[in-house]
């Protein structure tokens, strides 16, 4: 509806996992090399925690992508609420074993018979959960032994753990000691800061062939970034209403008084009170202890911080050519302020 309004070649802020739009801030990158190297050494148990929206999915799409190799061999599963014998049943059809199906001992079998010719021809397999704060005790168990498949120097499988803050809790009952134990990597994803959070709307803008100056005001980001808390996908939320709003409003760039009625709409106060933008002062405009830079008339202060040269533009991807493609980056993007 809005995209050629404002001239996007696609929606920029789809709730798709999609590899292209990635966006790594230092965590991110962080948190997507321990990704990367728990699927494809042979350690044993993985564990990558973060609140909801915070992009973990989109990271462990983005780390799969870049580690597909024909000698490696990964499962992902995303309905982990699953009884155990359900759990392999949908096993042994990811992994195409159909002489596994039918019970478990027939599974696990076959399934270590695979294993050892798969490590002996210089292969892995990984085993990843998402949302796995979600799995019932019974299957946490069921984590374990799958974890003690090993020969006496590697680790058969590689399990990948992936979820909220709830799954530490999980890990840490008493009687969960024992998988505990078996992390052997563990990391976690903060929601963004303001000026990563003003980068990570202009990489998915950029990305979806539109201008980061044209679409958004410095105060309608600040705005955005306060409602959302730094959580990406509510970020995202903000962003699509705003542009829907902007575009049946006819006005480019979005201001922040659209992005709070937006926010109002949503129910997204930022920290107990509305957006910045929506008070007296006009988007763009200079304020007490302002800067020279940042006076004059509306239009010219609403886009100052996103004036921005070629040169400030750096791939924020992984270095090496493995990497899964990302979106342009934060660092040095803006002259935020």
């Amino acid at each position: 509806m809005y995209q050629a309004f404002y001239g996007f070649t696609e929606r920029p802020f789809q709730l798709t996992p999609n590899p292209r739009y990635l966006y790594l801030s230092p965590k991110h990158r962080e948190a997507l090399a321990t990704l990367r190297y728990g699927l494809t050494a042979s350690l044993g148990v993985t564990v990558l925690l973060g609140e909801a929206g915070t992009g973990k999915t989109t990271l462990l799409s983005a780390a799969l992508y870049a580690e597909r190799r024909p000698e490696h061999r990964h499962v992902v599963l995303n309905n982990p609420t699953l009884a155990p014998a359900e759990f392999y049943e949908m096993l042994a059809d990811r992994l195409a074993m159909p002489q596994g199906a039918g019970s478990k001992s027939k599974f696990l079998l076959a399934f270590e018979k695979d294993l050892v010719a798969r490590h002996q021809a210089g292969g892995l397999t990984s085993i990843v959960i998402d949302e796995a704060q979600s799995l019932t005790h019974q299957l946490f168990e069921e984590m374990r032994l799958l974890a003690n498949l090993e020969t006496a120097t590697a680790k058969l499988v590689n399990l990948v753990l992936v979820g909220q803050p709830e799954l530490a809790d999980r890990l840490n009952d008493p009687s969960l000691r024992q998988l505990k134990q078996r992390v052997v990597l563990r990391c976690s994803l903060e929601p963004l800061e303001l000026r990563s959070a003003a980068s990570y709307i202009a990489a998915r803008l950029q990305v979806a062939g539109g201008a980061p100056r044209d679409v958004f005001t410095k105060d309608a980001i600040v705005a955005i970034f306060e409602a959302s808390r730094g959580i990406p996908r509510t970020i995202g939320v903000i962003c699509e209403n705003a542009l829907l709003a902007g575009f049946a409003a006819q006005k480019k760039p979005i201001d922040g008084a659209i992005v709070a009625e937006v926010c109002k709409d949503l129910d997204l106060p930022s920290n107990g009170r509305p957006p910045r933008a929506a008070g007296g002062r006009q988007p763009g405009a200079a304020g007490p202890g302002a800067s020279p830079g940042q006076s004059g008339g509306a239009a010219a202060g609403s886009r100052r911080w996103f004036s921005f040269g070629a040169g400030d533009l750096k791939a924020d991807a992984a270095d090496d050519e493995g990497a899964a493609p990302t979106a342009q980056d934060g660092k040095g993007m803006f002259r935020f302020f």
